[in-house]
């Protein structure tokens, strides 16, 4: 079947913009505020920082695990920087009182030690930094951490600030009362079903036909994780004994991700005083309590120092500390017994796409294109009426990965 082409001439609507200028970070409140009583900003200003230092960021946390220890080395960021710039070339090792000296070898954006090792208690370890441009860093002397493996992780429906949802709690006792200060990080995974996923597919087989296809099943399912990106800080100083029953995470039950299976793997890292004081001061200058990254508000002392010219600049903390892991799993029938899951993160309503090239209500050219770009999942058609929603109602793989973890329990 061949139609003739939609009329693509149209008049844009007429606006009006605020000139793109660069801006000083100082002023750039000013500016904006004039901007909106114009009524008519339609470019965003670009933001610049006005003034910038250079600086080494560590993260360096090494663990009683037996394993490849890391630790990341990027550079502080300009407010006005998009992406995050690794340091490399630097040479990292880890000495320790014995004599024995741990090296890194950088790999894939981070710094990997070569052989596994493991903290070990009344051992001393230090880090040293070398970069390639001849800056040398080196830490204070640190040991490990009281070892205080959790007790239990479990989740639990609850409600904070009136909502209603799952907390996902820590439960830890130390009986010796001798590990006081916590961090705690978390990984989640959650399965995916694609709710308007069906078996066949649309392909546009030239400028104005389309053709349809088996779909194949595997974008049906998927699953995707995430690290949080919160500092989780407790302490049980003001507790009458060591016991902690922390709220790690908390999650709305009508939050998609716990529609189907959720699991949680749940790190706990036992701090000294020093570091623990390190994190509560990073968490407040950052205030959303970010974990560190480069653009930082100020310079925060930690136990790494430059060893020739103290004008170079480095943010982050050595850290040696005991760690302890758990992963649980949950169904959201498991909790919630009876009740309609949460909804899907996006609108999944069915549009009607009319294969045909003429005025209005003709959308063809839409139809074409938006197939050819991987935006539109197809449902089912009448005549030259196509039902289509968007890719990712009907196809996971378009913003996760099929690719079921291998530590993952159905």
């Amino acid at each position: 079947m061949t139609f003739h082409n939609q009329n693509k001439n149209q008049k844009s609507p007429s606006s009006i913009t605020c000139k793109k200028t660069p801006i000083m970070l100082n002023g750039f409140v000013f500016l904006l505020l004039s901007c909106f009583l114009l009524n008519g900003c339609t470019e965003p200003y670009i933001l610049e920082t006005n003034t910038y230092e250079e600086a080494l960021v560590v993260e360096a946390t090494i663990t009683n695990e037996l394993k490849k220890q890391e630790i990341t080395l990027t550079k502080t960021a300009r407010f006005e920087d998009k992406e995050i710039q690794i340091e490399k070339g630097a040479k990292v090792f880890i000495t320790d009182n014995t004599g024995i000296q741990y090296d890194f070898k950088e790999e894939s954006g981070k710094y990997i030690s070569t052989t596994e090792f493991q903290a070990v208690s009344g051992k001393e370890y230090r880090l040293n930094i070398k970069t390639s441009d001849g800056r040398s860093f080196e830490s204070s002397t640190e040991t490990l951490t009281p070892i205080n493996p959790m007790q239990e992780v479990k989740a639990a429906v609850e409600t904070k600030d009136s909502i209603r949802g799952v907390g996902i709690r820590v439960n830890s006792f130390d009986p010796t009362n001798t590990a006081k200060y916590y961090r705690y990080e978390y990984e989640e995974t959650y399965k995916i079903i694609a709710p308007k996923w069906v078996p066949s597919k649309s392909i546009a087989t030239s400028e104005i036909t389309i053709g349809i296809i088996p779909n194949p099943t595997n974008t049906r399912i998927c699953y995707s994780t995430k690290k949080n990106t919160e500092l989780l800080l407790t302490n049980t100083n003001n507790l009458n004994e060591a016991r902690l029953n922390f709220l790690v995470r908390f999650i709305s039950n009508q939050n998609y991700i716990i529609t189907h299976r959720y699991s949680i793997l749940v790190k706990q890292y036992v701090e000294s005083l020093a570091s623990f004081t390190y994190y509560t001061t990073l968490k407040k200058l950052s205030g959303s309590g970010s974990i560190l990254y480069p653009t930082q508000p100020g310079f925060i002392n930690g136990n790494i120092k430059a060893v020739n010219n103290e004008n170079d600049k480095i943010l982050g903390y050595f850290d040696v500390a005991s760690v302890s892991t758990k992963r649980i799993y949950f169904n959201y029938e498991d909790l919630f017994p009876g009740e309609f899951p949460p909804p899907y993160y996006t609108n999944c309503d069915q549009d009607v796409y009319p294969l045909c090239f003429g005025p209005f209500p003709c959308r063809g050219a839409d139809l074409i294109q938006d197939i050819n770009l991987n935006r539109l999942a197809y449902q089912f058609h009448e005549g030259i009426d196509y039902r289509m929603v968007h890719i990712e109602c009907g196809d996971c793989t378009s913003f996760s990965s099929n690719i079921k973890p291998l530590f993952w329990e159905d």
